[in-house]
């Protein structure tokens, strides 16, 4: 348990590191927060933190920098002073009504973070399991296959090339396409069963290559998928903590495969609200040098997140107000 004095000591560690890059010493804390406390008593303090875990000093006689624990202590202590947030849900259906629709609004959201907060944005959208269905499209390429095309309730698009044994002409394809889209607005375990039926009955010798093909819907909407878009990387080359090429190419490698990305926000639970994933607490490797900071907000079937990432040193009170900035932005250009 950290004491007053040890908590002011650590929270201007952590401030003065993020305002200089450089390593921090007693006697700037003294000079420029702690006026009240002399060098030596902060110093002992902070040898004492040294031991707790939350600082450390890469070299004998330097200064000392703050860890994974302090940057975690410091950002849960500047969440509770900020203002409670009251937007719920009610931004995804902003996000939704954009004017250049779902993706070109996400597309936005991402650059737009990426310029605010000068390091990378990005915005998903995650389809959660039960999705409630919007339109179907089956489209016959040859005659064993057709590409079917899926739009969910709230605009996410989906598609897959399904296989199938026999020639299904487009014309029993748009009547089974029918079959679906009256039953647009209900929960995909509801359509199922209709269709399952309505195939064994109604379709005769084109019953296994239509079941086939719900089975390909099945497989789209009973697994949770991840459209991802992510800003310019082009800011990253003036900040000072990915001057380390090592650390830019890992964070780099993330950005371009994607899937590692689309697993961490998968993983990051039901929770709405602003949260904040520091250094070795990403569960993708690569992101141990870096902090992610998403705002997340759900609505039956869908997860929607707007998010940063950014080195450990971030100036994380300036990245969430970009984040609350940019969801004004959505509202404003949805009128």
């Amino acid at each position: 348990m950290l004491t007053e004095r040890q908590l002011e000591v650590l929270l201007s560690v952590v401030h003065e590191f993020i305002e200089s890059g450089e390593k921090v010493g007693s006697r700037t804390l003294s000079k420029r927060y702690l006026k009240g406390r002399s060098a030596a008593t902060i110093r002992n303090e902070m040898a004492d933190l040294e031991e707790m875990g939350y600082l450390v000093q890469p070299h004998t006689s330097a200064g000392r920098v703050p860890t994974t624990m302090a940057y975690r202590l410091f950002v849960d202590s500047m969440l509770q002073r900020l203002p409670k947030n009251e937007r719920g849900g009610a931004w995804i259906s902003h996000l939704r009504k954009h004017r250049d629709g779902l993706r070109g609004a996400l597309v936005h959201a991402s650059e737009m973070l990426s310029q605010l907060s000068s390091y990378v944005g990005m915005a998903a959208v995650i389809q959660l399991k039960q999705a409630r269905l919007g339109r179907i499209d089956f489209i016959r390429v040859d005659s064993s296959h057709f590409l079917l095309l899926v739009i969910l309730d709230g605009g996410v698009v989906l598609h897959r090339m399904v296989n199938v044994p026999c020639d299904l002409s487009q014309d029993t394809l748009e009547a089974l396409a029918r079959k679906i889209n009256v039953l647009a607005g209900y929960q995909w375990s509801e359509v199922r069963e209709i269709l399952y039926s309505y195939i064994v009955n109604e379709l005769g010798k084109y019953a296994d290559s239509c079941k086939r093909a719900i089975d390909e819907l099945d497989a789209i909407l009973e697994s949770e998928q991840t459209t991802l878009y992510t800003g310019s990387l082009a800011n990253l080359f003036d900040v000072p903590d990915f001057q380390d090429i090592g650390h830019f190419r890992a964070l780099f490698s993330v950005l371009e495969q994607e899937g590692e990305l689309a697993k961490l926000l998968m993983n990051y639970g039901q929770k709405d609200g602003i949260g904040v994933i520091i250094g070795e607490e990403n569960t993708v490797p690569e992101l141990k040098n870096c902090s992610v900071i998403l705002s997340s907000s759900s609505t039956e079937g869908t997860r929607t997140m707007l998010g940063v990432i950014g080195p450990k040193r971030m100036n994380y009170e300036r990245v969430i107000a970009a984040l609350d900035r940019v969801l004004n932005d959505m509202e404003e250009t949805s009128k």
